[in-house]
């Protein structure tokens, strides 16, 4: 196995990026990580993946190893920190997978640079018409009204409230009942690799903001009970490969397929069989053998 390089990169806006980047051929491929996880997460994928690729897996703003000395307001953000930090490693041409959250930020630069993108990988995405953020009681059940704040959402008794103060008192319990109520209900992580995701999902510092990010995200063409669409998935050019687990409690196959009627006939629906929100634990060996086989394409 290649080593893995941990980097970091200076950004105008005075932000820094953490990154791990895992040597390969002349091949680039950008991991882009969602909510709860950074690059840590895709370790299985840099250990595993095809050595014909050369592998670099940033942390977004607020997570892992990188900064978080402005506030995000919108996806859009973290996908403005990634063209610099893409600029600054000296990448032309590469592909990208985006995983949940991660997913709309791979969006935004598929959009905006459809030059440079080659194919786009969305796993386990969020919906190019957001993630919905409703609010819930003290006891976490829904009661049918969407929040439409970043300070409502932050306030919510139910849902954000909770893994503020299990971020804030570093609660790790809470954290493994928590992912293993949603994410991994099927498979878990080796017990050595499954300490070290919850320790990183400690360094999260901007939970409320990120919902409120995915809450107003809206790339399609039209209303999505919040905000109106801007209309750049048409903007997206790059075979596009939408991948979800048909075990997932966090993204529905009605968001995979949303993604696909937005951005039109370049991308393709595929469903991983017996995953749930992490194929990268569920089944990595299957997780791989559709990414490569859609690179190589």
């Amino acid at each position: 196995m290649k080593p893995i390089r941990i980097g970091t990169v200076e950004l105008s806006n005075g932000e820094k990026l953490g990154y791990r980047m895992r040597e390969g051929g002349e091949r680039a491929l950008v991991l882009i990580h969602g909510n709860m996880t950074s690059s840590a997460h895709w370790d299985l994928v840099l250990e595993r993946i095809d050595e014909r690729f050369k592998v670099y897996a940033v942390d977004l703003r607020g997570f892992g190893l990188s900064t978080y000395r402005r506030p995000v307001e919108s996806l859009r953000d973290f996908a403005a920190d990634v063209k610099e930090w893409i600029d600054a490693l000296g990448l032309n041409r590469y592909s990208v997978m985006g995983w949940s959250m991660g997913g709309g930020v791979a969006m935004h630069l598929a959009a905006d640079r459809p030059e440079q993108v080659e194919k786009l990988i969305l796993l386990a995405s969020v919906s190019t018409r957001g993630y919905p953020f409703y609010e819930t009681d003290d006891k976490g059940q829904p009661t049918g009204r969407r929040l439409r704040t970043k300070e409502e959402i932050a306030a919510d008794p139910g849902k954000t409230l909770p893994i503020l103060r299990a971020l804030k008192r570093r609660d790790k319990e809470f954290l493994r009942k928590l992912w293993e109520t949603l994410i991994y209900t099927h498979r878990r992580p080796d017990p050595d690799r499954y300490e070290a995701y919850l320790e990183d999902m400690l360094t999260q510092r901007n939970l409320a903001e990120v919902y409120h990010a995915l809450n107003t995200f809206n790339i399609s063409d039209r209303h999505n009970g919040l905000v109106g669409g801007t209309g750049e998935a048409k903007r997206i050019v790059a075979p596009t490969l939408v991948l979800w687990g048909d075990r997932d409690r966090v993204v529905p196959e009605r968001m995979a397929l949303e993604i696909v009627e937005d951005i039109g006939p370049g991308a393709r629906p595929v469903g991983l069989t017996d995953c749930g929100h992490s194929p990268l634990v569920d089944d990595p060996d299957q997780l791989l053998d559709r990414v490569t086989q859609f690179l190589d394409e």
